[in-house]
């Protein structure tokens, strides 16, 4: 898959970056040249290859979970301006 000027500055319109015509020759070229790596990188077989969560074979010391806030979501439902059952109602704008 390759990128044309036309699309890099279509991208870069959506993106809402300012690309001179003068970048937009190298963001093309470097665009390009990414998604032939990635292409590369989807030709490799990783069929027998175990996935790993981490690249270091090591566990992850977690902390215990303990709530240490109080729940003060009934005092905020009884301010808000519409409200649900346990959750708040939010004005929907109609153009």
């Amino acid at each position: 898959m390759s990128l044309d000027q036309k699309q890099v500055k279509e991208i870069a319109y959506l993106a809402r970056l300012n690309v001179s015509d003068s970048e937009l020759v190298k963001s093309t070229e470097e665009l390009n040249n990414i998604l032939n790596l990635m292409e590369e990188l989807g030709d490799i077989d990783t069929g027998e290859i175990e996935p790993m969560a981490h690249p270091l074979q090591m566990s992850q010391r977690l902390r215990t979970d303990e709530v240490t806030e109080t729940d003060l979501s009934k005092e905020f439902q009884e301010i808000a301006p519409k409200k649900g059952k346990d959750h708040f109602l939010v004005p929907t704008v109609i153009e």
